[in-house]
């Protein structure tokens, strides 16, 4: 059955495919160029466009003025940690000299060493002294940090208040002007699925078919792709909405096309045979017996038994006898594949 389309047909027709599928390729190239530059058409929008600037400018101005303070400060407060820590090891290095003096003395018991031990209490004490005042220096510095980071929140809070209320209207615009350029999309984009599907009712199996196809093919991509992935969402319920509307405008069509068909069907099985067959193409006939489905009414057919010679559902004959050698061969054959007479209604079709 499978052998009923010409060969050379079978590659033209796959070349012509491929000719669809690359045209398809340039359309589907060139579309997408034009439906990416679509965004420029709009300005890139930014938290500054919406701010109040009379308001953020003096927040800023003096927020960059605390942010220098503060490294100042923090500039400053490693220097007097760094004299605090030479401070106490010079402290701590003179205790415990002066602990192993004070023991030497008391081993020896030598009056004439009081003289020393005062100069040497004093010389600590004195020691103790800077210890304290570079620890005054570090906690001014750290008291200075807190005002000033304390002082700093407070800028930043009211700034942060400005930039919400400004990032809110910045949402906003974007949702709307994410509404425009799908829009943009959708005024491109549609009309090109109307017209593809024109052609698919009224062109698709003309003489330029493969250009149709192509068109098709790339419509298709430019509205599944270049838009379906755009829809601006809302919550959802945006695309939920355009999916339910394609849902049952796509549905209702399937519905209508089925009706259309099983009442085609009906009224082409309730004519009699002669007047079937002459209403089928050869090549449509031989394409639905290769499929195993009777060409009349598409239902499958055990078309390996020999007895079955006509359709069970239909009754309209798949297998008949050659007239002049009596094989049994395919009732829509042109010719006798044993003997190569001509089949009854070929040679009607030859006679006329």
């Amino acid at each position: 059955m499978s052998k009923g389309i010409r060969l050379s047909e079978k590659w033209f027709r796959r070349g012509l495919w491929l000719v669809a599928v690359v045209f398809a390729g340039f359309l589907i190239g060139l579309g997408g160029l034009i439906v990416s530059d679509l965004p420029r058409v709009e300005e890139r929008l930014q938290t500054d466009d919406y701010i109040d600037k009379a308001a953020a400018a003096p927040l800023r101005a003096q927020l960059e003025a605390y942010e220098k303070r503060q490294r100042e400060l923090n500039e400053q407060r490693e220097t007097a940690q760094l004299a605090l820590t030479t401070a106490r090891n010079d402290v701590r290095e003179a205790q415990d000299t002066f602990a192993n003096w004070l023991a030497t003395r008391s081993a020896t018991q030598r009056s004439e060493q009081d003289p020393e031990v005062i100069a040497r209490t004093k010389a600590l004490d004195k020691l103790k002294t800077q210890e304290r005042d570079a620890q005054r220096v570090l906690e001014g510095i750290d008291a200075q940090l807190l005002t000033l980071l304390q002082q700093r929140g407070a800028q930043q809070r009211a700034l942060s208040e400005l930039e919400r209320s400004a990032n809110e209207q910045l949402a906003t615009e974007r949702r709307k002007q994410e509404l425009r350029v799908f829009l943009y999309r959708l005024a491109l984009t549609l009309p090109l699925l109307l017209i593809a599907g024109w052609l698919f009712v009224k062109k698709r199996k003309g003489q330029y078919w493969p250009f149709v196809w192509g068109f098709i093919f790339f419509a298709l991509f430019a509205f599944f792709v270049e838009l379906v992935p755009y829809l601006p969402s809302y919550g959802g319920y945006v695309r939920y909405l355009v999916g339910i509307v394609l849902t049952g405008v796509i549905g209702h069509y399937a519905i209508r096309a089925m009706q259309r068909y099983l009442e085609r069907q009906k009224l082409a099985e309730a004519q009699p045979e002669v007047q079937r067959r002459e209403s089928l193409s050869y090549d449509l006939a031989m394409a639905r017996l290769t499929k195993k489905v009777c060409p009349g009414c598409e239902r499958p057919v055990d078309l390996a038994n020999p007895e079955n010679n006509h359709c069970p559902h239909c009754g309209i004959g798949l297998f008949d006898r050659c007239g002049k050698c009596n094989t049994r061969k395919n009732a829509f054959a042109r010719y006798c594949h044993a003997c190569g007479e001509p089949a009854a209604h070929q040679a009607a079709t030859d006679a006329a």
